[in-house]
């Protein structure tokens, strides 16, 4: 009893607790306003320009919090509200995804490992569930080949679960090249540096709930495999 007590923290509580963390602390720091009165746009193309990255587009995307970098467009995509307002949180998340964007001209190793794990991570992610859940009832049943669906379906999982992993390196790396360049270029002062370090930190504990959940989802289903043998 206790241990799915311990599942459930881990898979429901954990990623809602941290979910309304780095929403709590992005809208928090999104209404202070940045000293350097600089948007996200002009910030991300300001930390582009000072590591020579000239073929890097900085575009309005849509929606809230949907700041990536688009790797094989070459494209930082911020948010409306840190596309175009000067807030402390606008500056930390656009300088994290220029944090990418380095990463990719840098060649950093993690990022390129989980770009070519991409396709795999996405085929695991929408057909490893159907696979599972169809060696379940087979092996109810007593069909022998139950079993060998769910350990394929485990692999499948297996993808989705080490892209989630790799991404916890290449996501903390970089806020911290993030971090550097705002320091660097001087774009905030001692006491914005802090709170942009805050809602980078809080972005980063959501990567880490996502992974706490893979990992537990798929030790769950190997055990139920190993039962099942």
């Amino acid at each position: 009893m206790f241990s799915y007590i311990i599942y459930f923290i881990i898979i429901m509580i954990v990623p809602m607790y941290f979910q309304f963390r780095v929403k709590s602390t992005y809208n928090k720091y999104s209404r202070v306003r940045s000293t350097s009165g600089k948007t996200g746009k002009q910030v991300a193309e300001e930390i582009l320009a000072a590591n020579g990255i000239h073929d890097v587009e900085v575009l309005q995307g849509e929606g809230f919090l949907t700041d990536h970098f688009d790797p094989s467009k070459k494209r930082v995509v911020l948010s409306p509200a840190n596309y175009s307002q000067p807030s402390v949180a606008g500056t930390a998340i656009a300088a994290h995804e220029v944090g990418h964007a380095i990463q990719h001209a840098h060649g950093y190793g993690f990022l390129k490992f989980r770009t070519v794990l991409l396709p795999l991570a996405n085929i695991g992610s929408s057909l490893s569930y159907i696979i599972i859940l169809a060696g379940i009832v087979l092996t109810a049943l007593s069909n022998t080949f139950g079993t060998t669906l769910l350990w394929v379906g485990i692999v499948f999982m297996s993808f989705a679960v080490l892209f989630s992993i790799i991404t916890l390196p290449v996501e903390f790396d970089a806020s911290k090249r993030a971090m550097r360049q705002i320091e660097k270029l001087n774009i905030v002062n001692q006491q914005e540096y802090r709170h942009a370090k805050k809602v980078l930190s809080a972005a980063a504990m959501t990567y880490v709930a996502a992974t706490a959940v893979a990992v537990a989802e798929l030790l769950r289903f190997i055990l139920i495999a190993r039962s099942g043998d």
